[in-house]
């Protein structure tokens, strides 16, 4: 029997078909309208499986206890939010990751929501649209002090982005920085910073690390950007910080729940740029994240160990 590749990631199933038409692969693509017991049928039998970046359609532990040959759960992105990957290793199914194909798209995201914060141009338009004469008060992105809380390949296509600008920057990550740059502690960072973008990952150390204590300790007037995790930032308290006018507005393109839920208090506000976990997204991106996620597949199919495992050390423990 050929190797079976189920798929929950939105592909439609001719794009599918096309990605792995140089091979013979029994294809599955499940599209979120079936029930949990045919989920877990077609799962059974899987070689591959790539999850969908949702999680409201997350892998579960149980959905991964029906996987008897699975050899590799390849996620399409560097997140896998989306499948339980301790529960993997402790099955010793290695879940992967597909790191740095939108650093840039990432990156030039950030900035345009930067300017944005600075310049408003959607409030100088509106005015214009309107028949006023009236422009909007920016400021110079020369003049401030930026702080980047996670210093992996997105961070820094970011600081070189923010230095070509003229910007101070400022890291928060173990990582080394470059010339020009200074590392310091986040509670610093966030005290001297007129905006701060965070891009780094989810887990127990950074959920809800920009809780209302931190966010306290920014500048007033000061802008927060999140295109790295939902859940790192404290929603309910980022909407009490705008409403207090404490922040002068952020720009987010992650969630704690996504999609975003209906009664979120950061709907509809004019002070916050609001995206739909779309700031890596563009044809350049997505072509190289289909290029790399059929490399990857193949490498395992054709009997390579899988590249980039997230779970190995607990894979691969007794």
């Amino acid at each position: 029997m050929p190797d079976r590749v189920v798929c929950l990631y939105d592909f439609t199933a001719e794009e599918l078909a096309g990605l792995f038409a140089h091979r013979d692969v029994e294809l599955v693509l499940l599209d979120g309208t079936e029930d949990a017991q045919r989920r877990r049928a077609e799962l059974a039998r899987a070689t591959v499986v790539i999850p969908s970046l949702h999680r409201y359609r997350a892998l579960t532990a149980d959905d991964l206890a029906v996987l008897g040959d699975c050899r590799l759960i390849q996620a399409s992105a560097a997140g896998y939010d989306s499948v339980d990957h301790l529960a993997a290793a402790e099955l010793g199914i290695p879940v992967a990751n597909l790191p740095g194909f939108n650093v840039d798209a990432v990156a030039d995201w950030t900035l345009l929501a930067l300017l944005w914060l600075l310049r408003r141009p959607d409030l100088a338009g509106a005015g214009v649209a309107r028949g006023e004469w009236s422009p909007y008060l920016g400021q110079d992105l020369a003049r401030l002090t930026v702080g980047i809380a996670g210093f992996g390949r997105i961070g820094r296509a970011v600081a070189r982005r923010l230095t070509g600008f003229g910007a101070e920057v400022l890291v928060f990550d173990a990582q080394p920085v470059d010339a020009g740059q200074q590392r310091v502690e986040l509670d610093e960072l966030l005290r001297r910073s007129d905006a701060v973008t965070v891009h780094l990952p989810l887990d127990d150390s950074t959920r809800a690390l920009l809780d209302a204590d931190r966010l306290a300790l920014m500048r007033p007037g000061a802008f927060l950007l999140n295109a790295g995790r939902g859940g790192i930032v404290d929603e309910a308290a980022l909407a009490a910080a705008l409403d207090a006018g404490r922040l002068g507005g952020a720009a987010l393109d992650v969630f704690a729940t996504e999609p975003l839920a209906p009664d979120s208090p950061l709907r509809g506000r004019a002070d916050v740029l609001l995206s739909p976990h779309c700031a890596g997204y563009t044809r350049a991106a997505a072509e190289e994240m289909r290029r790399r996620l059929v490399a990857a597949v193949d490498h395992v199919l054709d009997g390579g160990a899988p590249r980039n495992v997230v779970n190995q050390v607990l894979a691969a423990a007794p």
